[in-house]
Order: C-alpha cells, then structure tokens, then sequence
C-alpha cells in the first residue's frame, strides 16, 4: 500500500502536525487512510486514546470536514469518531493537507454526539462566510451519524 503524508495546516497555511499513513482507498474526491496514535495515552470524552490506536481517517475534497474512525490498539473495539472542521483537503500525489478550523465533533461508539472546540473556534475570528461553512460542515456531519442507527 503506498504512504501519503498527512498535513495538519493552520488557517495561515503553515503545517502543524504531520504524519504518514497508509492509503486503503483513494477515489475522486476523497483518500482513506490507516494511521497510529503516536502520541502517549490520553484521556478523552470518557475513553483513553492510547499510543498505537488504529485511526481510519477519511479526507474529502468537497466536504468541510474529515472523519478519524478510532480502533482500540489492544482489541480492535471501535472507540468512536473524531472529526475536525476543515477547508475541504488538498489531495496530491504522496500527501492529503487541510486547514484545521478548530470546531471538531466526537461520536461515541454507542452513538453520542460533543461539539467541541467552540472557544478556539470563536478565537480565530473568522469572517461570517468562512463561519457559515463551519457550521454547516457541522451540521452535515450531525446529520451523517444521526441517520445510523447504535450501536454503529
């Protein structure tokens, strides 16, 4: 399987994180992608995301989001889904980029949903039209695990 590069962008465009992982399926407008938790166990919404969980994560090219689907390291159980707002993701050869707009939404494995993030969200002051795509990138994936019935 090739590697991409993955390209965590600030609203300045200058990359704040980045990582590898392996693609598992590449269509027009979007890349799948398997990655690691490489960073040391972390509590989180009533979970522990631990060092070499194994992330799903799914970028598009025409939507205001991605989505991290996050797998137990020690027995593959899924945990939930984390998915930021973004400016829709850059696919390229050998790496996937996207501007992180701070608003993120956490969906339990049994189906709860969490906004999160709505402080920093407010602190980067964005214009009304930027904060409107927020919004409804947020509202299309509250609509996205509404319409799925628990335990996913």
């Amino acid at each position: 399987m090739p590697v991409m590069k993955i390209l965590k962008k600030n609203l300045a465009d200058e990359v704040t994180w980045q990582y590898d992982g392996k693609v598992l399926r590449r269509e027009e407008n979007l890349v799948t992608v398997e990655t690691f938790f490489n960073r040391d166990d972390l509590p989180f919404q009533g979970i522990i995301l631990k060092h070499n969980d194994r992330f799903v994560e799914t970028f598009y090219t025409d939507k205001w989001y991605n989505i991290f689907e996050i797998y137990d390291r020690d027995n593959g159980r899924l945990k939930g889904w984390y998915c930021n707002i973004t400016k829709p993701a850059i696919i390229e050869e050998g790496s996937v980029s996207y501007v992180d707009l701070a608003l993120d939404l956490w969906i339990s494995a049994d189906g709860q949903q969490i906004v999160l993030d709505e402080d920093e969200l407010e602190e980067l002051n964005l214009d009304e039209e930027l904060k409107q795509q927020v919004y409804s990138g947020l509202h299309e994936l509250e609509q996205h695990f509404e319409s799925k019935n628990p335990p996913f």
